[in-house]
């Protein structure tokens, strides 16, 4: 390998949380790239320096093997990511599928139940987390400079991820041409309670993010209450029913998991996704919403939809 150095459960919980830690403000120096891995000849490991985060964050990059400038597309994480690769890459055919096409895949290791956004406080089990200073600021022009970046965006993510993408979309209207959800529910106002839980489920605080309910921060995330950000956007939704599929005919050992939990989350999923639609379409904004007839929260589905999304996110950024 070729290295090159360069310089409502919640609120019964919430009282034995931890107290929020107030974060000290990020320098102002600017990310630097410490190292960088060539996995091989289309796919490489960033190690960069991020001041907002406070460490070293590794992002992997499928990019072409050729010369040229070309998009980018910010592929987020699930609640569990993975520590050395991208789920993406780990539990999908993402490789594979992007090998041949002239965009870079931009994807970031770790962030467990982040969300990928600035928490208002330092978490005492998950440290620091200012992934939208580090996705939106400091990490773009690194990819521009490092992968032949031309400038244009498109990010997308599956469930955690895909809420993610549309908060930084509609918080950032001007970086991302196109944006993806994978069995993401992109209404804070129904997610709340999940997306609270989650985290606290994984030991972290849910009030070191935006705050306890009602408070000003989720407002200011929920992308249900900005749509007007997304018009003009290209915008690509998907959901299952949350019904056995023709994945959970597949005899595997994560079947049980898919059909007892990733069926009634991917439910619910599907109904917050009717809700966000339904508000599209009334502020006349378009979206390409695929409701599949059946399908659980997992990974072969989402293999599957992000097959699907190509043609809609790669033709609204050139790739």
């Amino acid at each position: 390998m070729r290295r090159r150095v360069v310089a409502a459960a919640v609120f019964a919980i919430a009282a034995g949380l931890l107290s929020p830690v107030v974060a000290t403000p990020a320098t102002a120096r600017a990310a630097q790239v410490v190292r960088v891995d060539d996995l091989n000849s289309t796919r490489a490991a960033l190690f960069i320096d991020s001041p907002a985060m406070g460490r070293t964050i590794q992002v992997q990059v499928l990019h072409p093997a050729g010369g040229g400038a070309r998009p980018s597309y910010y592929l987020l994480d699930g609640l569990d990511p993975g520590a050395a690769q991208s789920t993406w890459t780990n539990a999908t055919d993402a490789e594979p599928f992007f090998q041949g096409r002239n965009v870079n895949v931009v994807m970031p290791i770790g962030g467990q139940a982040s969300y990928y956004t600035d928490w208002a406080s330092d978490d005492p089990r998950f440290g620091r987390y200012k992934w939208e200073t580090f996705l939106t600021e400091e990490l773009p022009p690194i990819i521009d400079g490092y992968f032949a970046g031309n400038g244009v965006n498109a990010i997308g993510g599956l469930s955690m991820g895909g809420i993610a993408a549309f908060v930084l979309a509609v918080r950032h209207p001007g970086m991302y041409r196109a944006v993806a959800g994978y069995s993401a529910c992109p209404d804070l106002t129904i997610a709340q309670g999940a997306i609270m839980f989650s985290i606290a489920n994984r030991g972290g605080n849910p009030f070191n993010m935006w705050g306890g309910p009602g408070s000003a921060d989720w407002g200011t995330h929920n992308p249900a209450a900005m749509t007007e950000a997304l018009r003009g956007k290209t915008i690509y939704l998907s959901t299952g029913t949350g019904i056995p599929g023709p994945h959970e005919l597949e005899i595997k050992p994560q079947l049980p998991e898919n059909i007892f939990f990733g069926g009634p989350i991917e439910s619910g999923v599907d109904a917050c996704v009717t809700s966000f639609e339904n508000q599209l379409r009334t502020a006349n904004i378009p979206a390409r919403v695929e409701h599949n007839p059946v399908g659980t929260h997992s990974w072969s589905y989402w293999q599957d939809t992000l097959h699907d999304s190509w043609p809609t996110i790669g033709g609204a950024i050139g790739a």
